[in-house]
């Protein structure tokens, strides 16, 4: 197989699955190419209320970008259409309207690492391992990666991560923020969709809104869309939702909310 990403919607849960078994899911071209796609049908998707993305089996997330066709699309101008090809990926991931739950079985490595930190939420495997190991390839990393990565864990541990490119355990993983939650082996699946499910049973409009203006947080005053953010609070209170939760909490029931 030569890899590919698929999509799947059950029950409000969009799913992302990274399928390079033979390669520990590592992302090639063609895959790098499809994750933009597969984004925006279920972010454009009113049904789908929540992602997760996960790697194909339990053996590996994504275990990096698929070296062995660096010689080939990672060299001299080659590198620069490859750059642009997973910085449209991320992109596309960071953009997300929807909360997005990275589930980590095994290997968790460079570009899949970068693919984990796009998520609001990782739950990992007590088997999972994370490293970003560019030192050890001599490639050079964009201020985009390292941001993010110093975003969710900080800057010495950003540091000790990039510098040392060792593997780094669940659990120091855990420590440093770099994942939410540490699962057994056997429990994770079954947690992330019921955690999933939770969040899927939440007003839509709400969850957009925090997401967004939580995504505002890591910016500059001068850099914060106030008028979005306002706007984006606005329309939860204008809602069916918000009538339909208020009407659901005094008669004392589940909510049932439609996203408008």
């Amino acid at each position: 197989m030569q890899g590919r990403v698929t999509s799947e919607k059950r029950d409000g849960i969009g799913w992302i699955v990274f399928d390079h078994e033979a390669r520990r899911n590592a992302i090639n071209d063609a895959m790098w190419d499809a994750i933009p796609e597969v984004v925006s049908e279920l972010d454009a998707d009113p049904e789908v209320r929540v992602v997760v993305m996960r790697g194909q089996g339990e053996v590996a997330f994504v275990s990096g970008a698929d070296i062995s066709e660096f010689e080939q699309n990672r060299v001299g101008d080659a590198a620069l259409a490859y750059d642009a090809r997973n910085t449209r990926a991320f992109d596309a991931l960071a953009n997300i309207s929807k909360p997005l739950i990275a589930l980590v079985h095994g290997f968790c490595v460079g570009g899949g690492c970068a693919i984990a930190l796009t998520a609001d939420l990782r739950f990992a495997a007590d088997d999972a391992v994370f490293a970003i190991p560019a030192g050890r390839l001599g490639l050079g990393y964009g201020s985009g990666g390292l941001a993010s990565l110093v975003g969710v864990v900080g800057l010495p541990a950003a540091k000790e991560i990039f510098f040392t490119a060792r593997r780094f355990d669940a659990e120091e993983a855990r420590s440093m923020g770099l994942v939410n939650r540490v699962l057994p082996k056997a429990d994770l699946d079954a947690f992330a969709e019921k955690t999933a499910r939770q969040i899927a049973d939440n007003a839509p409009l709400t969850l957009r809104s925090a997401k967004f203006i939580l995504g505002q947080l890591g910016r500059s005053p001068e850099q914060r869309d106030g008028a979005a953010e306002a706007e984006s609070i606005r329309a939860c209170y204008a809602s069916e939702d918000y009538a339909e939760g208020v009407r659901a909490f005094l008669e004392k029931r589940p909510p049932r909310f439609k996203g408008r």
